[in-house]
């Protein structure tokens, strides 16, 4: 790809913010062509615009009407994420910890709708309470889709989709040793080391390890943590390469369940407040056991100039031995509250594979860029459980978290089985550098089976929907591009109602207006677009604390996102967001906040006294959020950063979250939840 010889030489940031913006939601080396790999053999030139695959062909993010956001892995470490939640509590649309921190769950919000998390391009299986969990230590990047995104990655929510791409081999030896602690007992100890296995480099391997453990945010709580990652690439020719990645991850821990009443948190009782680490749970009973493992690789050929072929597979298996009691309703005195239990133990197993012909061609006008493609996924639940809502009760105030043994002969059977195919294609065309226009269609078919022995029900339902999606941008000579787009989402469910029906399909649909502006006579970028959302069959808690349909539920708003230099040395990453969100009855959805805003300003000293030095800070704030008649009132939070280069090899670093400590109600939606208290974590690092 060639430089504008027009167009001075874009700045370091540029460069950076066109090759993270242009990274596919389905990962780089999932879906990029070999002809593109040998850009990162140069991507370090200043005249390197870098491009990757944002909707699974090589297209600049700049130049395409779709709304993605993109942390890497500098940005990952210089906040030292621990979790994939806290990943973008710095850009625009999304919403984290809003029920405080969990240790066995990841929660986001996007637009004021549920997402769906990928890893590599392909669907991470969350079903209930079997949740797959990626650790941020193992991560290169971390993408965020906005929106409905069903046109090329299957079933997903109305908010859009998370997609976390593992660390990859490199071309160039290296390593890293890492270990830090902090408060709630925070120990870690990380390796990763990467580099080529021949002499000519055609195959390279990497291998990451970590050993974590951490208290949780409630009293006597706590999670520790295995995982290893190796994976291995290899050149089979100059048109051919195949990326094979796997994982094994092993937690177990004490969970975390932060459910509270509004009575005692947003609202004053005679006996005072609760206090935010009060845990309503049994810590001797309760348990979290949890074994993920996944085998899987990344295959690409080009059979010419035109025409390549991608292809992704992972096998996955989760195995969860699961006990978990939780604050249910209050009793009616004022004291006392009643608990629920439930216990999961059972094992998921899943295929997914997604197969993908590109084909490029150009006229002297155009440039023409054909997808064609076909993905499978299967998933297979099968285990018992046990569900009580009113199990037993406790003093709300002074809780003794002792509860009585579930008779093994308690817990029933429940499998689930689901089969998804899906179809699409998509033409992006490029006209005279200055129009691009987008067209796409899929269409999916889901075999949902669900059987119970708790009420011997067994649900058989084919759910199928077809998705459109198209756009338009026009490319602006001084690097400020306009575009209109319209996106489709569909979600087939694999939940049964109280009543034992499996779940209506959630179907979502989205018109946007934005312009993105990155000019390459400055070092930074801004994007800003307004959007409007509409999902059928929504889900709403119910006052029992259980899932409903309750119908239409709407999203609008407006937001606004930028990275930038304002000095040489000085970079500021701001974000704001307005929401509206609406449930059926046309009343504030709970937990969406109105406002929300961001700031992070990091500072480097690098050829000054205190050379070696960085220093970061930041400030987050959320808007008042309803839940009826409740109101949850704002919050401001700020995060703070110091590290320091020793030499080449040697790094020390400070991180701190909720810096002054701040108590505050995240939000409420039947139940209440505390934010999380401050987190305090030093590292250090050698590198070489």
């Amino acid at each position: 790809m060639s430089h504008n010889p027009y167009c001075p030489a874009p700045a370091p940031l540029s460069v950076a913010i066109r090759r993270a913006a242009a990274l596919s939601l389905s990962g780089l080396l999932a879906t990029t062509s070999l002809g593109l790999q040998a850009q990162d053999d140069i991507e370090t030139q200043d005249t390197m615009v870098v491009t990757g695959t944002a909707l699974k062909v090589a297209t600049p993010l700049v130049e395409t009407p779709r709304p993605v956001s993109i942390v890497e892995r500098d940005e990952l470490e210089e906040r030292n994420v621990q979790q994939l939640d806290e990943t973008f509590r710095y850009r625009s649309g999304v919403l984290s910890g809003h029920y405080g921190s969990d240790n066995n769950t990841d929660w986001f919000k996007v637009r004021g709708f549920d997402q769906a998390t990928y890893q590599d391009g392909l669907r991470i299986y969350r079903e209930g309470f079997y949740q797959w969990l990626p650790e941020p230590y193992g991560l290169d990047r971390i993408e965020l889709f906005k929106g409905p995104s069903s046109i090329l990655y299957g079933e997903a929510p109305s908010g859009g989709l998370i997609n976390a791409v593992s660390k990859r081999p490199t071309a160039e030896q290296r390593g890293e040793i890492n270990i830090q602690a902090g408060n709630r007992n925070h120990r870690q100890v990380g390796i990763d080391t990467s580099g080529p296995l021949t002499a000519a480099g055609d195959v390279r391997y990497r291998f990451v390890g970590l050993y974590k453990e951490r208290d949780g945010d409630l009293n006597d709580t706590e999670n520790e943590r295995y995982y290893f990652a190796p994976s291995l690439e290899w050149d089979i020719s100059d048109d051919t390469r195949l990326t094979v990645l796997a994982s094994v991850q092993k937690d177990d821990g004490i969970p975390v369940n932060p459910f509270k009443l509004a009575y005692g948190t947003v609202q004053d009782t005679p006996f005072g407040r609760v206090d935010p680490q009060t845990n309503y749970g049994a810590p001797g009973y309760d348990k979290d056991e949890r074994t993920q493992a996944a085998v899987g690789y990344e295959f690409e050929h080009a059979f010419n100039d035109t025409w390549r072929f991608e292809q992704n597979f992972r096998y996955s298996h989760l195995d969860l031995d699961l006990r978990s009691t939780y604050m249910m309703m209050g009793t009616g005195d004022g004291q006392t509250a009643f608990r629920g239990h439930l216990q999961r133990d059972g094992e998921i197993d899943s295929i997914t594979v997604d197969n993908r012909m590109v084909g490029k061609w150009y006229s002297d006008r155009t440039e023409n860029t054909l997808l064609l493609g076909v993905d499978y996924q299967d998933l297979t639940l099968d285990g018992r459980e046990f569900d009580n809502y009113f199990y037993d009760s406790v003093d709300i105030f002074n809780p003794q978290g002792g509860i009585a043994p579930v008779p093994s002969d308690q817990l029933t059977r429940r499998k689930i089985d689901k089969e998804q195919l899906g179809l699409y294609a998509q033409n992006q065309l490029r006209i005279d550098d200055r129009w691009v226009l987008l067209g796409a269609v899929r269409h999916d078919t889901a075999d949902v089976r669900n059987e119970s022995e708790l009420d011997n029900n067994t649900v058989d339902e084919t759910q199928s929907a077809t998705s459109w999606s198209g756009g338009v941008m026009y490319l602006g000579d001084n690097g400020l591009n306009p575009y209109i787009s319209y996106t489709e989402s569909f979600r087939p469910a694999a939940q049964t109602n109280p009543d034992g029906a499996i779940f209506e399909e959630i179907e979502g649909e989205q018109w946007e207006l934005g312009v993105k502006y990155a000019p390459f006579n400055w070092d930074g970028y801004v994007t800003a677009a307004i959007f409007d959302i509409k999902e059928s069959n929504s889900f709403a808690t119910a006052p029992g604390g259980y899932q409903t349909q309750e119908g239409e539920r709407t999203s609008r708003g407006f937001e606004l996102e930028g990275v930038g230099y304002l000095t040489d040395a000085l970079r500021l990453t701001a974000a704001y967001t307005y929401t509206d969100a609406r449930d059926a009855d046309d009343n504030r959805a709970a937990l969406i906040p109105r406002h929300m805003a961001s700031a992070w300003l990091n500072y480097d000293f690098q050829g000054t006294a205190l050379d070696g030095l960085n220093v970061g800070v930041g400030v987050r704030h959320a808007g008042e959020t309803v839940d009826g008649d409740i109101t949850v009132a704002d919050y401001t939070v700020g995060d703070a950063m110091a590290s320091y280069d020793f030499n080449r090899n040697w790094t020390a670093q400070l991180n701190v979250n909720n810096i002054t400590d701040e108590t505050y109600v995240a939000s409420c939606d039947f139940w209440c939840y505390y934010g999380e208290s401050r987190s305090v974590i030093g590292s250090l690092s050698y590198r070489w």
